[in-house]
């Protein structure tokens, strides 16, 4: 599906002032900032009233992006993200580069190599990884379009993307499955 260059610009100029999107993902609606600017992870918990403690996912343009992202990656990792159909985040431990209010408290970091097209050129143009959250407030339920959105979000955030918002079809949340360098494999959801 074709983009506005405008949109993705302009979300671009958010992400690089330390703003606040929300925008259209291979999944669902999400909040997300520049994942290398911890300030503006700052202001994601925030805005989401979301306890630090629980960790956002890392959204990836490539897999060598991903490969770049840690220390060590699992070979059933590669395997994983080549034959599951589904979207797909990892959990993965020994990020590299990112912001400590990023990083799990264990040392892991959940991330996914997108398959759509808008944030793949948005992540690729911002030359680094974004932040993604659903666009709820914490403990609330997740909108399936952005029409479930609510409005208070909306107002919140310092960019609205315009791509996808008259989709009505409703997507669901990434599977997720954290893979340790220990060989521990544990399924999520």
């Amino acid at each position: 599906m074709r983009y506005e260059k405008d949109d993705l610009e302009k979300a671009l100029a958010c992400l690089k002032e330390g703003g606040i999107i929300l925008y259209p993902t291979d999944t669902v609606w999400g909040l997300g900032c520049n994942a290398y600017d911890e300030k503006a992870i700052e202001k994601l918990y925030a805005l989401k009233k979301r306890s630090t403690e629980k960790s956002m996912i890392v959204l990836l343009d490539t897999e060598v992006r991903l490969e770049r992202s840690f220390a060590n990656i699992p070979e059933v990792a590669w395997e994983l993200i080549e034959f599951t159909e589904e979207p797909l985040t990892l959990i993965l431990d020994e990020p590299k580069a990112f912001p400590k209010n990023l990083v799990h408290t264990d040392g892991s970091l959940a991330v996914r190599v997108v398959d759509d097209v808008f944030c793949q050129h948005l992540i690729s143009k911002l030359k680094g990884p974004l932040v993604s959250t659903s666009a709820n407030f914490s403990g609330e339920k997740t909108p399936k379009t952005f029409s479930d959105i609510d409005a208070e979000i909306m107002e919140a955030v310092d960019y609205v993307v315009k791509h996808k918002q008259d989709i009505t079809k409703k997507n669901k949340a990434s599977k997720i499955i954290k893979l340790q360098n220990n060989g521990s494999i544990k399924i999520i959801r």
